[in-house]
């Protein structure tokens, strides 16, 4: 890795191993965007900008700059001078004009990686990052933007944000601070994003980009199941080995836009970042706002290397979790057991079946504080309901921790109730418009976390809560979306900073909690994974997956999630059948599968099973502990995909030295007549031998010609398969 800036040339270059990244300056003032793809090793580029072909530049051609504005590629692009684009970046004065010129002052060239106050960001010391920071300045309005490029040894990313300072005498309003844009020529692009809803989130979608501005995004206080940040340009006939790609992801949990714009001259412009519908942050003089970032990434060879970049990056930059690389304990959640009637007989006795067959932690989810017996009342009256469960959490966890099991519990902190103590004595704590009835959903409304009294007196719930007993782990979860946008601690011109502000309150929880409890295993949860997204990785090494927990279902949503995070970042279950969401009823040892590829768990009553399934269950704990290392720090390869061929899934995971790999494999729909299938595999050592049921086989085999994989009889069938060097 390294920066450059060549000063003859006037040329910036960053290098990844295989990536470059190149801005020049035009004028000496204007930043462009120049490249973005394959590693090269000149900075002989100034002939991409066409100096000498279109000599709209300002200093030899006044006449035509706006020519020049609305044609060129701006490295950080902005509103209201001739652009006409959508732009990254949009700022109001005081006497109303929407306008900025911001231009080149200098630039720092830093060992390390900074971090984001108060926002989740990829880490990393000065042995390992650098970070190259452009300051551009609008000296009219006072306004100092700081653009950051960092980069990490052996990783293929480049983490983009941008911080504004306003350095004038009178406030400013930002209404607009984008954190990344990249801007090409165009070669037929695809779209590629992660839409969905509840219970089928991160749907891979691929399609054409027209002219105009195609997005995705959220407004809807959360990164939401509906859209996912991040996006992808892709070229015609991109598949997992082939194709270039340029991606991006975005480390944040609330309102986000990711869109691409084509125009008139063909030329696309791909941005990221804070979503502008309802965004507008009053930035005084002496204060600064920082965006969060996002992180780009090009492959030249297909989905697959920008899968494993992210996946890397992650592993190794995002996530501080203790947990990271430690075997998680199989867990087991009450909710689709029991849902809110349970008491603490019914809950240590699932405890003590549950550790006879290798689980290792009870989870009491919903129903254990206030007067929760339904889901209308209660949120915010974090007390455990000591008529429900007799002896109080203290009892109830040295009960279940005489089973030999961890105790973990649940809470949905960001949330508040009507029908709650809480709200009775704080009405105006909740997200509101004044004269306007709270719109609920779930009957429940929002905690207004922009307020610091708010979160604090939340966070102390939490916390006497969990000094009370030994607690292992913490799903937060969150249910719902903001609506009714208005604080009463905020004045009018600062409404539009409400969810942001939000999300800010809840980095800051969710960083207390971790600070206070380091040895806590975190795990975050909306509506299943309604904010699965790398800013709640900061915080949490894991994420509830999806509520839909049927294992053909969660083949498209594991599918898409795997596409950017880690295996060992998706909460996976088995459940019972017919399935809770769907109806479906599939084999047992296929929800095992299924869920082994990801925090493998059990979401059932294990009481009521059967004894054919808990010595399955007993199998396939010890599956998980074989398997664990593997699945959490393999290298993933997809190798068919049931949303494609509507037939079969497959993928496996190989080990970092090659010496091991596990096939997983669903048979979705069975075909007459289909009685094996030969599956190229990918990621072995060409030149190692390997054992497979006790047959040798090459690893160049196994990679050209493939594995054979003989099909069972019915649907809904699933094939683990160990691959070892022999």
């Amino acid at each position: 890795m390294s920066i450059i800036f060549d000063e003859k040339e006037n040329i910036f270059l960053i290098h990844t191993e295989n990536t470059s990244y190149a801005m020049a300056l035009v004028d000496g003032t204007n930043l462009h965007h120049v490249y973005y793809g394959k590693r090269i090793h000149s900075t002989n580029l100034r002939y991409v900008l066409c100096e000498d072909v279109y000599p709209f530049i300002p200093s030899t051609a006044k006449r035509e700059t706006n020519g020049y504005i609305e044609s060129s590629a701006f490295e950080y692009p902005q509103t209201g001078m001739g652009d006409y684009r959508d732009s990254a970046f949009c700022v109001k004065s005081m006497d109303g004009h929407r306008a900025s010129e911001l231009v080149y002052r200098g630039y720092e060239i830093k060992a390390g990686k900074p971090a984001l106050p108060g926002l989740p960001a990829t880490w990393g010391d000065e042995k390992v990052s650098s970070t190259l920071c452009i300051y551009l300045e609008d000296a009219l309005l006072g306004l100092k933007v700081t653009l950051n490029y960092s980069i990490f040894e052996g990783i293929d990313a480049i983490i983009r944000s941008a911080t504004v300072e306003n350095h004038g005498s009178e406030a400013v309003y930002l209404e607009k601070v984008l954190s990344s844009c990249i801007e090409m020529r165009n070669r037929n692009f695809e779209m590629l994003t992660l839409p969905g809803s509840w219970a089928r989130e991160r749907h891979i979608q691929k399609m054409p980009i027209g002219y105009g501005r195609q997005n995705a995004g959220s407004f809807r206080g959360k990164s939401s199941p509906q859209e996912h940040p991040f996006m992808a340009l892709v070229t015609p006939g991109t598949n997992q080995t082939q194709g270039e790609v340029y991606a991006m992801n975005f480390v944040y949990s609330g309102n986000f836009i990711a869109q691409v714009e084509r125009n008139e001259f063909d030329f696309v412009r791909m941005t990221m970042g804070i979503h502008p519908e309802g965004f507008c942050w009053k930035l005084q003089p002496g204060e600064s706002f920082v965006a969060p970032e996002v992180v780009n990434v090009y492959s030249a060879n297909g989905l697959e290397p920008m899968t494993h970049t992210f996946h890397h990056l992650y592993r190794k930059h995002l996530i501080r979790s203790p947990y990271l690389h430690k075997e998680r304990p199989i867990l087991i959640n009450n909710w689709e057991a029991t849902y809110f009637d349970f008491d603490e007989k019914k809950l240590i006795d699932i405890a003590k079946e549950a550790s006879a067959l290798g689980i290792e932690m009870l989870v009491m989810d919903d129903g254990w504080f206030g007067k929760r017996d339904t889901d209308d009342c209660s949120l915010g009256d974090w007390q455990v309901n000591e008529e429900k469960l007799k002896g109080g959490l203290p009892y109830l966890v040295e009960e279940v921790k005489k089973t030999g099991m961890k105790f973990g519990i649940w809470f949905e902190p960001e949330m508040i109730c009507p029908d709650s103590d809480l709200f009775r004595a704080h009405p105006d704590w909740a997200i509101q418009i004044p004269g306007r009835e709270i719109i609920q959903s779930r009957a429940q409304y929002v905690l207004d976390l922009t307020r610091q009294e708010v979160v604090d007196a939340v966070y102390d719930m939490i916390d006497q809560v969990l000094k009370s007993a030994d607690i292992s782990y913490v799903k937060w979860d969150m249910n719902r979306f903001l609506t009714n946008l208005g604080s009463a601690a905020l004045p009018a011109d600062r409404q539009g900073e409400i969810c942001h502000r939000f999300m800010l309150g809840v980095y800051q929880l969710q960083e207390r909690l971790i600070t206070d409890y380091p040895d806590l295993l975190l795990e975050n949860c909306s509506s299943g994974g309604g904010r699965f997204d790398p800013g709640m990785l900061y915080y949490s090494p894991q994420i509830w997956c999806s509520d839909d927990t049927d294992a053909i279902e969660r083949l498209a949503i594991q599918e898409g999630t795997a596409l950017i995070y880690p295996l060992s970042t998706m909460g996976a279950h088995v459940s019972v059948c017919p399935n809770h969401a769907i109806g479906r009823t599939t084999p047992f040892e296929t929800r095992g599968t299924v869920a082994l590829a990801g925090t493998f768990g059990y979401e059932l009553d294990i009481t009521k099973l059967s004894d054919v399934d808990k010595a399955l269950v007993k199998e396939q704990t010890k599956q998980y502990h074989k398997y664990h290392h593997l699945v959490a720090e393999g290298e993933y390869y997809r190798l068919a995909s049931y949303s494609e061929n509507n037939t079969f899934d497959c993928f496996m995971v190989v080990s970092e030295d090659k010496s091991q790999a596990l096939v997983f494999y669903v048979q979705v729909l069975f075909h007459a007549q289909v009685k094996s299938r030969l599956i190229p595999l990918r990621g072995l050592d060409s030149s190692k031998v390997y054992l497979v049921n006790g047959t040798e086989y090459s690893g160049d085999l196994l990679q050209n010609v493939g594995l054979r994989v003989d099909i069972e009889l019915g649907d809904f069938t699933s094939k683990l398969i160990e691959i070892v060097e022999k």
